[in-house]
């Protein structure tokens, strides 16, 4: 299978397009290296990738970038490039996030549009269903995003409908419900965790620390993704990691896992984080046979593990 992966750089379109090539796929990337984070970073994800004769790297933007001659051959299309973070879409740099997210997406479906390409998977968010009661989150429930990075979230995801019902672009979006483990982008909560840990810093805890996550081990994301990727599942699909627990149960068990209770310091909560989230995978189980396989204190064990790797 040849495939094209956006995004490749990222935590989660690095490790994916390992488990691709390590599977005898062959893997042509795409990245445009934005400075969300530092890109040695990014490079350190590429390395194993890198040493492989079925990988090859295009750096560039989606948005910008002649996709006409990089679509085709392509088999499956792994969309993973995005501007993430809710907390960083607020106010002049929601600009950025149209164009990384809603834009860099519409120019890749008119691009697989027409082509042989058998299927476009798209990364989505569980950020699309915002501040709800309506648990455990399901697909058919109405979409009410809390954030700005939210809604162009969802406006991607509603393309992606929209070139599926009109032009038969067959496409699978994957609502990712807090994907960790290693490789994990430095502003998200775990590795920031972690990292505060290791240097015997207090943790920051936004609001009172009884909000609840389902987590999802980075593993069992690229699992989903491969299986949509290679089977017959059309539509939006919930990708959650059977992992719903309090943040403070999170820092407790973290503590155990690194051998001793970890400081904690309180902070107000932040303008667009939900209180709640927890995904009915339900639909991806009938449609893919996919569940999670990496409980939560299996996977800090790892990332902690690849904290401690780094130095």
């Amino acid at each position: 299978m040849r495939c094209l992966v956006t995004g490749v750089a990222g935590f989660i379109g690095s490790t994916l397009s390992e488990r691709l090539v390590a599977e005898g796929h062959e893997v042509q990337g795409i990245d445009a290296f934005t400075d969300y984070y530092a890109r040695d970073q990014k490079e350190r994800n590429l390395q194993n990738l890198r040493q492989s004769s079925r990988f090859r790297l295009v750096e560039g933007d989606v948005a910008s970038l002649d996709l006409a001659p990089l679509v085709e051959g392509a088999d499956v299309v792994f969309h993973q490039a995005a501007q993430p973070g809710v907390r960083g879409s607020w106010g002049a740099r929601f600009s950025t996030y149209v164009h990384n997210n809603v834009l860099a997406t519409q120019r890749l479906l008119e691009a697989v549009k027409g082509s042989r390409v058998q299927k476009l998977v798209y990364a989505s968010s569980s950020s699309v269903y915002g501040e709800t009661p309506d648990l455990p989150m399901r697909e058919t429930s109405l979409p009410k995003p809390y954030s700005p990075y939210g809604v162009t979230k969802l406006s991607a995801e509603h393309l992606c409908e929209l070139y599926r019902h009109n032009f038969g672009v067959p496409t699978v979006s994957l609502r990712y419900f807090t994907v960790y483990g290693p490789r994990q982008r430095p502003d998200m909560g775990f590795h920031k965790f972690i990292r505060a840990a290791l240097r015997n810093e207090a943790i920051q805890v936004y609001g009172d620390g009884e909000q609840t996550r389902d987590f999802t081990f980075i593993a069992d994301a690229v699992e989903a993704n491969v299986r949509a990727g290679l089977g017959d599942a059309l539509g939006v699909l919930n990708v959650g990691g059977g992992s719903r627990v309090t943040l403070n149960d999170v820092l407790a068990t973290l503590g155990e896992v690194m051998g001793g209770p970890v400081a904690i310091e309180r902070a107000g909560k932040q303008d667009g984080d939900v209180r709640h989230t927890w995904a009915d995978t339900s639909a991806i189980q009938a449609a893919l046979g996919f569940a999670p396989a990496i409980r939560l204190r299996e996977g800090l064990t790892a990332q902690v593990a690849w904290h401690r790797a780094l130095g």
